[in-house]
């Protein structure tokens, strides 16, 4: 198998799983591979799910190994997945939730903000809706409203107003156009971030409807998980975080393992600067 050197928090993931030998497990979001290939490394075998298709074409090209199956699904269908593929309880559940490094920097699938292409940021290109319908067809209160809910954006209210003036002038389609039009409309801070980040955040939410998901994906890998199974979960922003975080504490088959959620090592951060805002929270099934 080939190396993979940008899976956020491997090794933590890893230990947390408490991965065994010929022992059963389902990494939910497959992206790049890495958790993957690191639990088959420790002796695991993995039901891989991803919507994006491309992921799963990639995963088969750079793991050749006996120990993968992978499945082109949401993973708020893991319960039906795992019935399938496997029949019987699971020992663990990984979700790396977000973009993965490949979709962010592939410039055609309209996620990252640095490059010009299309506003798509689907992560199953069968959904119907993309960004650039949001964009077109919200209105400034709706616009307002998805910026709050889903991307805790503070100008949210300024920057919808321009968006709305912005496309009555010239159609906002690209990246590039929507990235340059917030940055005209708010002040920059002085933070690592693009002013444009959590904008696009929320659009990518609103898309994929990533949270009704995450929350459906959560219940179903606790219905497959046996007794002293580990949910091992990384987000990457505090809504996603919070869900999490909630989950856990009102379930009473589940007992956290870590009380604090776990973070990336400085070592990490400097050579993965993507990994900063990741945080990882472990429970076990019990019955």
């Amino acid at each position: 198998m080939k190396s993979f050197h940008d899976s956020v928090l491997l090794e933590e993931m890893l230990d947390a799983l408490n991965v065994k030998n010929n022992h059963i497990y389902v990494d939910a979001t497959l992206g790049g591979g890495g958790h993957s290939a690191g639990i088959i490394g420790r002796g695991g075998s993995v039901i891989s799910i991803d919507v994006d298709p491309e992921a799963i074409s990639n995963a088969e090209k750079s793991i050749r190994s006996d120990n993968l199956v992978n499945v082109q699904s949401n993973f708020r269908n893991l319960e039906e997945v795992v019935e399938k593929k496997v029949g019987d309880k699971v020992s663990g559940v990984i979700f790396d939730l977000g973009v993965s490094s490949f979709q962010l920097d592939s410039a055609e699938r309209g996620f990252g903000i640095k490059h010009r292409s299309e506003l798509d940021m689907r992560m199953d290109p069968n959904l119907k809706v993309k960004a650039l319908n949001l964009i077109k067809g919200l209105n400034e209160g709706e616009l307002y409203e998805l910026f709050v809910k889903y991307g805790e954006e503070r100008y949210a209210r300024r920057i919808a107003r321009t968006i709305v003036r912005s496309r009555s002038k010239n159609a906002i389609e690209r990246t590039d156009q929507l990235a340059e039009i917030i940055k005209g409309s708010v002040k920059a801070g002085s933070g690592r971030i693009h002013p444009a980040t959590r904008v696009f955040l929320a659009l990518r939410i609103a898309v994929n409807d990533e949270l009704n998901n995450l929350s459906l994906g959560l219940e179903a890998a606790v219905n497959v998980l046996e007794d002293k199974g580990r949910l091992v979960v990384i987000s990457f922003h505090s809504l996603e975080d919070r869900i999490v975080k909630r989950f856990i504490k009102e379930r009473n088959d589940l007992v956290e393992v870590s009380k604090k959620p776990i973070i990336p090592s400085e070592v990490e951060i400097r050579s993965n600067p993507r990994s900063r805002s990741a945080k990882m929270r472990v429970a076990e099934k019990i019955e």
